[in-house]
């Protein structure tokens, strides 16, 4: 579900510098064991190195910032085990032919190059941790499991990563081996093993055929207990391979929003109070009855990078400790619960309440500011949305913004000329609503700025304007009635949206045309 990969915007982290640039053994220039590649160089890294995995960058992305050391910690990694695989990295606003030529269009974007081949890279997907990146690059350039021969094999891969996932097979031809092999093809960021080693057996105390997903946090390990399939296999790894309370951070967000389970509770809770781990232990019991049902997600609310997350849910800091449930379907719906009461016993019953289908979905609104209609663009908040929106008597025309969007601080002078323009109209508004604070049920925002056209009449007609963004194009389509401009069910939208831009302040002329793909 591409749209739903960071909707909660992450803000920029501040990462060191990286240390002094040396050179390759074949003669390219590195950065903390990272090739460092141009133009000029890129062809002589493709022919130098079979395996060869490169990010495109932006010196002021701040999810490349956070990148930078976990990409510099696999490329060690990858380095002290002997792989013939290397990591490099392309400045993409200074060698924006190379962007160009491979389709960048987002920072960071990471393709993965075999064997030279320029003509189809791969599209690197997985996690944004150390483990997460070599895991992912050893399924693409060896078996999708590594056939561990003896007990201390099987050891060196379990303790090689946070997650490891090992077939006991006595029968490695066996139908069972066979599923089993296809779940590991099927999963990019978890390293497989499988054996038939009497040894591996016995160190791990099985004694018939089995599956066992090891892991360095909760229960240690999970064994796998059904028909042992495919989907039965990616199911058991989906309930079991995520604690059972994960922070939300750069590194972590990939895993949470890229994983299976689309609902999730989140826990608004500032490290520094002095019930913390109190607050923490009653969300972690809370949790071991939703696995595999609701995620439970943890936030420092006191963590200046997580603010806009705040923003998006109407939270301020000084209302957390504080709880909150979204769904990530095809629409995001936000839950509130009745009670402010943190324990494990009040949390359970929420989450249960939001199964059963008895939770009304959260629907945020500020305040009615008095001089709301004084303007020659009128404010509207969730509170005042439906009465002037689906005034029978009027044609409202909506911007719906967010505070920090490039495209809609560019939009304002424009939009508020349209609404001079129209001031004094008799049936005609100009409108505006700040969507990070106010949510309404009969409109669902994904991008900013969107422009909604309400016409007059009693059918609760809702218009999509898709034109041109200057004055002339806006006049063009209030005065056709909404027919000019207005978008096909087919239009592709050239959007700057809340879960894809990158929310470092920089440069706001090269910002504003690049989405971060996180």
């Amino acid at each position: 579900m591409a749209g739903l990969r960071a909707i909660v915007p992450l803000l920029c982290l501040l990462l060191p510098q990286p240390a002094r640039a040396g050179g390759s053994a074949a003669g390219l220039e590195e950065e903390d064991g990272v090739l460092v590649l141009r133009a000029a160089s890129f062809e002589q890294a493709l022919a130098a190195h079979r395996y060869l995995l490169v990010e495109f960058y932006a010196p002021w992305c701040g999810h490349c910032k956070a990148l930078a050391p976990e990409y510099a910690k696999a490329a060690a990694k990858l380095k002290a085990e002997g792989s013939e695989i290397r990591l490099a990295k392309v400045d993409a606003t200074e060698e924006s032919e190379l962007a160009q030529q491979f389709g960048v269009r987002g920072y960071p974007t990471i393709k993965f190059f075999r064997n030279g081949d320029k003509a189809a890279p791969k599209e690197y997907t997985a996690g944004r941790e150390a483990d997460d990146i070599v895991s992912w690059l050893k399924k693409r350039t060896g078996p999708a499991a590594t056939t561990l021969t003896d007990a201390a094999a099987a050891e060196t891969l379990v303790d090689s990563s946070e997650v490891v996932v090992i077939g006991f097979f006595k029968d490695l031809t066996s139908e069972p081996a066979k599923e089993f092999l296809l779940a590991a093809e099927a999963v990019d960021d978890i390293p497989f093993g499988i054996s038939s080693s009497a040894d591996v057996f016995t160190k791990y105390q099985l004694s018939k055929d089995g599956v066992v997903l090891f892991k360095k946090f909760d229960e240690g390990r999970n064994n796998f207990e059904g028909d042992l399939t495919k989907d039965n296999l990616l199911n058991f790894i989906k309930s079991n391979a995520l604690p059972l309370v994960i922070e939300f951070t750069e590194q972590t967000a990939p895993k949470i929003f890229g994983g299976e389970i689309k609902t999730h509770i989140l826990l608004f809770l500032p490290k520094s109070v002095s019930d913390y781990q109190e607050k923490l232990d009653n969300f972690k019991s809370a949790a071991g009855s939703f696995k595999g049902k609701i995620l439970f997600i943890f936030i420092d609310s006191d963590h200046s990078d997580n603010q806009r997350i705040l923003e998006f849910f109407g939270l301020k800091k000084e209302e957390c400790p504080a709880v909150r449930l979204i769904t990530l379907e095809e629409e995001m719906t936000k839950y509130k619960p009745e009670s402010d009461d943190l324990t494990a016993d009040k949390i359970k019953e929420f989450c249960n309440k939001f199964l059963e289908g008895k939770i009304k979905p959260h629907l945020m609104s500020q305040d009615l500011p008095e001089d709301w209609d004084k303007q020659p663009v009128k404010v509207l908040v969730g509170k005042n949305f439906e009465e002037v929106a689906f005034d029978e008597n009027k044609n409202v025309f909506v911007e719906f913004y967010a505070p920090w969007c490039g495209h809609c601080k560019q939009l304002a002078p424009i939009w508020d000329k349209l609404g001079e323009t129209y001031r004094d109209h008799e049936n005609v508004v100009i409108a505006k609503m700040d969507s990070t604070a106010n949510e309404v049920e009969a409109v669902k925002i994904h991008s900013f700025p969107t422009l909604k056209f309400f016409p007059a009449g009693s059918g609760r007609n809702v218009i999509d304007y898709n034109g041109e963004r200057t004055l002339e194009g806006f006049k063009k389509f209030l005065e056709s009635g909404g027919q000019d401009g207005a978008a096909a069910d087919d239009d592709l939208e050239d959007l700057e949206t809340d879960e894809e831009t990158d929310l470092e302040e920089g440069d706001d002329d090269e910002q504003k045309i690049q989405k971060d793909e996180l």
